[in-house]
């Protein structure tokens, strides 16, 4: 009935390190001529940061495309990891509430947890979902 997927600020982290990598690599060819060592340091650390945000970015890339939210119409499903894979189902008849934490962040930009809690008081969140509303109304929309 309904797909999503982690949403895109899982990216942000990474963005921020590219910029501050950028802004190092700017300053480098900036430093003043008499003292060559500071616009070396300045490269360098360009580097290290550059080097971090292709781990950050590829870290979100991994999270976010083997990141799998689904409400079939006889389940919630959530599935998550690439080497260690985590599945929870749990039966749409088993749902007793669904709740939708959002931050102001979250609220622009249209992402949040949601948590699911079940018969007998387990629960599962779901963090970081795409239209976390949209995903809510599919779980607690039942026929009839």
């Amino acid at each position: 009935m309904y797909s999503t997927t982690v949403h895109w600020s899982v990216y942000l982290r990474a963005a921020l390190f590219a910029i501050v990598a950028l802004a190092l690599l700017i300053g480098s060819q900036f430093a003043p001529q008499d003292e060559p060592a500071m616009g070396t340091a300045l490269l360098v650390a360009a580097g290290v940061v550059g080097i971090v945000t292709l781990w950050f970015w590829l870290k979100a890339f991994i999270d976010r495309a083997t990141t799998e939210f689904a409400v079939t119409s006889r389940r919630v499903i959530y599935k998550d990891g690439l080497i260690r894979r985590r599945t929870f189902e749990m039966n749409l008849g088993a749902v007793e509430s669904v709740d939708v934490t959002q931050s102001i962040l979250g609220r622009i930009l249209g992402f949040g947890e949601v948590r699911v809690h079940g018969v007998g008081g387990s629960w599962e969140p779901y963090p970081l979902i795409s239209d976390p509303l949209t995903f809510r109304s599919h779980i607690t929309a039942r026929p009839g």
